[in-house]
């Protein structure tokens, strides 16, 4: 005979079952908030003094866009869901219909266990079983935190735990914005030196300079872009690369990423419900279509573990 869940755990069932997104894990430090939720180990809202500097959705929905959710053991496509290991094809689920893509990773609709919870802090883990298309063993570590500084940290380690080695690429998918300000008043900066040239599909062909429309070193006005694309060869500073959205009176909120992640896709939408124009900043290990291209793309070997890391930092 199974044992009768503890009072505690009928709490959280009770709780989550309120959630499309399953449990939510709330850290405060200061006037600093961030909400993450059980589904995909996502950021549902960060903010600080009240200024939302994310994205959110309603209690109801998942997340649009795959606001804020974390991406293992791939990151954005794998065209047509297929890659080699060995010589031997490899068949992914089509999980994007309309380009006929295996999109954003194995963990986008996982609901993800507690491992630690702090004042500050709050670790999710996944597993990434053996499947069609990934016969590999895999475990997501995500970890929030907020700092000293009130800023945002966030770890994703991956590991493996199976009995060869298995390529991947990590990232995540926030979108930020400063408050209520409109996001055509916004000035979006990225400093980076190569593009990644993609078809219609989004899977890219070839590299070309970051120049012209793409050329967001000088910072662009969110209001005249539509942009869908990877940028690599970044500038990073103290290890880190740094990408800016300015409002009109000074405020700033930017994604930092480590040197673990080369490549950061900048999307700006205007099909984000709510809002006339969103833009998410996604760090990542490797582009779209990494298993084929081999363009970012690591490999674990057994035992072994692998960490990228990256935030969200405002001055307001």
């Amino acid at each position: 005979m199974s044992a009768s869940p503890s009072p505690a755990d009928s709490a959280h069932q009770s709780e989550s079952r309120r959630f499309a997104t399953g449990r939510q894990f709330e850290i405060r430090r200061d006037d600093a908030l961030a909400v993450i939720t059980e589904l995909a180990a996502g950021l549902r809202l960060y903010s600080r003094g009240g200024v939302q500097l994310t994205e959110s959705y309603s209690d109801d929905q998942i997340p649009p866009g795959a606001t804020g959710i974390t991406l293992a053991p791939w990151a954005n496509r794998v065209e047509d869901g297929v890659w080699y290991l060995e010589g031997k094809k490899q068949q992914l689920d089509i999980t994007e219909a309309s380009r006929n893509n295996a999109s954003h990773g194995l963990l986008r609709n996982t609901g993800y266990a507690l491992v630690d919870e702090s004042e500050f802090s709050v670790t999710l883990e996944a597993t990434v079983f053996p499947q069609h298309g990934y016969p590999f063993l895999l475990r997501h570590h995500v970890r929030y935190e907020l700092d000293q500084n009130l800023d945002l940290r966030v770890s994703q380690t991956l590991i493996n735990d199976s009995h060869s080695r298995a390529p991947f690429v990590l990232g995540a998918h926030p979108y930020l914005r400063l408050g209520d300000v409109a996001p055509e008043d916004l000035i979006l900066t990225v400093h980076a030196g190569t593009r990644l040239v993609a078809d219609e599909r989004l899977i890219p062909r070839s590299t070309a300079p970051a120049d012209g429309q793409f050329d967001f070193s000088g910072g662009s006005a969110v209001g005249e872009l539509l942009v869908d694309v990877a940028l690599t060869d970044l500038t990073f500073d103290g290890g880190l690369a740094r990408h800016t959205l300015s409002a009109p009176d000074g405020r700033t909120v930017s994604l930092e990423q480590d040197e673990n992640c080369g490549y950061v896709h900048v999307f700006v939408t205007d099909t984000f419900p709510g809002r006339s124009k969103a833009v998410a900043l996604e760090p990542m290990t490797g582009p779209a279509n990494a298993f084929n291209s081999g363009d970012g793309l690591r490999w674990l070997e057994p035992g072994e573990a692998f960490s990228m890391t990256w935030g969200i930092t405002a001055s307001l």
